[in-house]
């Protein structure tokens, strides 16, 4: 098992145009960028965009609007290419052969059984073996305050099947909140401060958390401009 250190990891839905948004996380000097709802840049008309992108896999059903993982040169990304069977959406990759990690953006699918949490429900059936080393963040689109009494798949049912492979949410355990009881919002819905909700999360394996592991959340005074969302950064 590998333990990660010295390293910053940030995820952020940035709500579109990425092109135009990725120089306001240049500030963190982050290894590795886990965006959602970002253009593919092999595609997109910006070639500043593609230049500072030289290290990049992208996933998505339109190149306006997808998820890519970005990371500094010196990092070795290698797609894992994990069945996902159309779920959206997914993208996994290896890091310089040490550990996975899956770039999460959960939709409804159109799926009238299956959708958001869902998406990520089914995904982790087909995948929990691969997740001995695994970062999982993104948008989930889910918290426990959302739980149907009758449903199998519930967010509160996904953690408990994290947790028995050893994964577990890095904000709860470092905040040492609840699920369904967090303090720090990480979407404001149609960019409203009194629509605040906690969707946004970061599940790591144990072998990936030393005790040194922090994990910060964006405030919306300076990101709501930009995005509904407030960036996660991670830091080893």
């Amino acid at each position: 098992m590998y333990v990660c250190s010295n390293m910053r990891i940030l995820s952020w839905n940035c709500n579109g145009a990425f092109r135009r948004k990725y120089q306001l996380l240049e500030k963190f000097g982050a290894d590795i960028l886990i965006i959602q709802e970002c253009e593919n840049p092999v595609y997109c008309k910006s070639q500043d965009y593609l230049l500072w992108a030289c290290n990049f896999q992208w996933h998505g059903d339109s190149n306006h609007k997808g998820i890519g993982v970005f990371a500094k040169n010196n990092i070795v990304l290698t797609r894992n290419d994990w069945p996902d069977e159309n779920l959206k959406y997914f993208l996994s990759v290896n890091v310089n052969g040490r550990f996975d990690l899956v770039n999460a953006w959960c939709h409804g699918a159109n799926s009238p059984t299956f959708g958001y949490i869902g998406q990520f429900w089914k995904y982790l059936q087909i995948n929990k073996q691969r997740m001995n080393n695994t970062l999982v963040a993104g948008d989930f689109n889910s918290n426990k305050i959302w739980d149907v009494w009758d449903r199998w798949w519930n967010h509160s049912d996904v953690i408990s099947e994290l947790e028995e492979i050893g994964i577990r949410s890095l904000y709860h355990e470092k905040y040492d909140e609840k699920q369904g009881e967090e303090s720090f919002p990480t979407l404001f819905l149609q960019r409203n401060l009194s629509k605040p909700y906690h969707i946004d999360y970061a599940f790591a394996s144990k072998a990936l958390t030393p005790l040194s592991t922090s994990l910060k959340i964006g405030g919306p005074e300076e990101w709501l401009p930009y995005s509904d969302h407030m960036p996660l950064l991670i830091e080893w």
